[in-house]
């Protein structure tokens, strides 16, 4: 009976551990960035059609559900995208730059440029893995791909940017995501 008790106790502290569960992906509840406590803002599943392609969420030092207040923000923060589904690296390219497009038109040179490089760094990108984009004030958003880091880019512009086609007003993943990884 005691033992039973004992592990009951171990689970129900082991749980928080996994804030959520989406389509079979499990999305930490806390990540550390240089040093920083990242805490999951919310998380969605990004939809094609009818096709689940992945499972994002949001990493902030604190929760935060209001989108002009999170790209204003100068923070770590990190985006993670779970794959459900295989894609190109074509797919992604196309994605980041309708995404630019429909959320930042007015972007600089500079950003513009950086969304090109952006692409040059993805790849084929199978289910089962993961793209995660980590931005750090003065350093830039480093992109991990299938476990390996391809590059950082350089400045804040373009890591508000890269989450506006999230949090932007034509979020490539769609209103519920975008409401997903806010918390709402």
């Amino acid at each position: 009976m005691r033992r039973s008790i004992k592990m009951l106790l171990a689970l129900a502290f082991a749980l928080p551990l996994l804030a959520v569960t989406i389509a079979d992906v499990n999305l930490e509840n806390s990540v550390t960035v240089n040093g920083q406590n990242l805490v999951l803002n919310g998380g969605g599943i990004r939809k094609k059609f009818f096709i689940k392609v992945y499972v994002g969420g949001l990493y902030l030092p604190a929760k935060n559900a209001n989108a002009a207040a999170i790209l204003a923000a100068d923070s770590p923060r990190r985006q993670v995208m779970h794959f459900v589904y295989s894609v190109s690296k074509d797919q992604m390219c196309d994605a980041w730059s309708e995404g630019l497009e429909d959320n930042a038109p007015n972007s600089s040179a500079e950003v513009k440029g950086a969304f090109k490089t952006l692409c040059t760094m993805m790849e084929a990108i199978p289910k089962g893995n993961r793209l995660v984009l980590t931005y750090v004030p003065g350093t830039g958003t480093t992109v991990e791909i299938n476990g390996k880091v391809k590059g950082t880019l350089p400045g804040k512009a373009t890591a508000d940017a890269i989450l506006a086609t999230w949090l932007g007003p034509k979020p490539g993943p769609g209103e519920d995501f975008k409401n997903a990884v806010l918390g709402k």
